[in-house]
C-alpha cells in the first residue's frame, strides 16, 4: 500500500471542505436549538436536549471527519460515507414536506460528497487502490 505523497487530490480537499461547511452550518443549527431550549415557554426537555445533542455530535463528528480525511485517513471514508447518505431521507422527508428547496439541495450534497470521496483520486490518494 503506497500513499502519493504530493498534494491531495482535488476530489479530497473539495470533500474535506464540504464536510467542514457541514460541520459548520450543523453547528449554527445547534447553536440555534441550544438558544430555543433556553428560551422556550413550554418544551418537553428530555427531547429538546436530545435533539440539541444530536446536532452538536454530527457537527463534532462532521468536522472531526474531515480533519481525518484532510490528513489523509483511510478509516475515516466509511463514517463520512454513510453522514452523507443520511442526508438522503432527510432531504426526502423535506421534499415531502414541502420544503422541496432545501431537501434536493441536501440530497445532492449528500451524493456529490459520496461521489468525490469514492473517486479514484481520493481512494488513491487515501492508499484503498
Amino acid at each position: 500500500m503506497t500513499i502519493d505523497s504530493d498534494q491531495d487530490p482535488t476530489t479530497l480537499r473539495w470533500a474535506v471542505r464540504l464536510l467542514r461547511a457541514e460541520a459548520v452550518a450543523l453547528g449554527l443549527v445547534a447553536a440555534w436549538l441550544v438558544w430555543a431550549d433556553l428560551t422556550a415557554t413550554t418544551t418537553d426537555l428530555p427531547s429538546a436536549l436530545l435533539v440539541t445533542a444530536f446536532a452538536l455530535g454530527g457537527a463534532a463528528a462532521l468536522w472531526a471527519l474531515g480533519g481525518a480525511l484532510g490528513r489523509r485517513r483511510a478509516g475515516a471514508r466509511a463514517p463520512a460515507i454513510v453522514l452523507q447518505l443520511m442526508l438522503l431521507p432527510v432531504g426526502w422527508y423535506m421534499i415531502q414536506g414541502g420544503l422541496g428547496w432545501l431537501g434536493v439541495p441536501l440530497m445532492a450534497l449528500g451524493l456529490g460528497v459520496s461521489a468525490l470521496l469514492v473517486s479514484p483520486p481520493t481512494t488513491r490518494a487515501l492508499g484503498l487502490a
